[in-house]
């Protein structure tokens, strides 16, 4: 599975959005679902997931599904 389709169904499992939601196009404050709360656990979901430590700055700057996966790519998280 590529490293967008895990950070996809991510997306999907930590914000609990229907299946077949375009993540891809979501951003911070976007939807209802990704509130400050859902943003955490968003953060909580992609450590886990991905087996990084996101640092504080990482954190306030994802503002959307693209940054999350350059910000995954930076931190060499294999595609």
């Amino acid at each position: 599975m590529s490293l967008t389709d895990r950070l996809r169904g991510v997306f999907v499992d930590a914000l609990e959005l229907p299946e077949g939601t375009d993540v891809e196009n979501l951003t911070y404050r976007g939807i209802e679902q990704w509130d400050s709360l859902g943003h955490m656990t968003l953060v909580a979901a992609i450590e886990d997931e991905f087996d990084v430590q996101l640092d504080t700055e990482q954190v306030i700057d994802m503002s959307s599904f693209k940054v999350a996966l350059d910000m995954l790519r930076g931190l060499s998280v294999d595609e």
